[in-house]
């Protein structure tokens, strides 16, 4: 279930994090509209990260979970697999049938919990974010001025993927936040700290 105030909390580290953002890619012709590159983007970043973490997961730790009642490993990534086809059907794309995603978030959980095997976890996590650029690729100035109804609440389409950002990066965090408890050193920052633990070496 989306927390709100979690989402409005997180967009401040969003904005934070726009300076990572990298060119859009061949596969997601370019738009002329901002936004749109930007949350292209910011997208392939979190998914880089994302997918970095899951194959540095050790297949054993994507049933765990840090207590019960909160998602484990595996629910983390599907989860965010289950946000991008939000993200798509509510700005008014179709995620393709064969996916097997209802648009309804009463059924989140039965997305979430569908399978803990580690590569159809991450083969499902990396079809979400093809299919999501894909469809942010393809939006006007009319699709974003459009009004959509979620969360209980009428907003544009352009404030609705813009609260999507902060959410994926959310769950960048808690998908983080779980490696470093299961002692799994997300691979940029082995490389950063690997990188400074020569320089201290080679100063003494």
């Amino acid at each position: 279930m989306f927390n709100i105030k979690s989402i409005l909390f997180s967009i401040f580290a969003a904005a934070i994090l726009l300076v990572l953002i990298k060119p859009v890619s061949a596969h997601n012709p370019p738009s002329d509209i901002v936004i749109v590159k930007e949350f292209i983007g910011q997208t392939e970043f979190i998914q880089g990260r994302l997918s970095q973490l899951a194959e540095a997961m050790p297949e054993s730790t994507f049933g765990w979970r840090p207590t019960d009642g909160v998602r484990s490993v595996s629910e983390v990534y599907l989860h965010a697999a289950f946000a991008n086809y939000i993200c798509v059907t509510m700005s008014g794309g179709t995620v393709p049938e064969d996916v097997g995603f209802v648009m309804d978030f009463s059924k989140a959980n039965d997305w979430d919990t569908q399978t803990t095997d580690k590569a159809a976890v991450i083969e499902k996590m990396k079809e979400s974010f093809d299919i999501l650029k894909k469809r942010i690729g393809e939006l006007t100035q009319e699709d974003l001025d459009r009004q959509v109804d979620v969360f209980g609440m009428t907003m544009s389409v352009r404030n609705f993927v813009i609260s999507m950002i902060a959410h994926s990066h959310e769950h960048l965090g808690q998908g983080i936040a779980y490696a470093r408890m299961n002692g799994v050193t997300p691979p940029w920052s082995e490389k950063e700290e690997g990188e400074a633990e020569g320089e201290v070496e080679s100063e003494g």
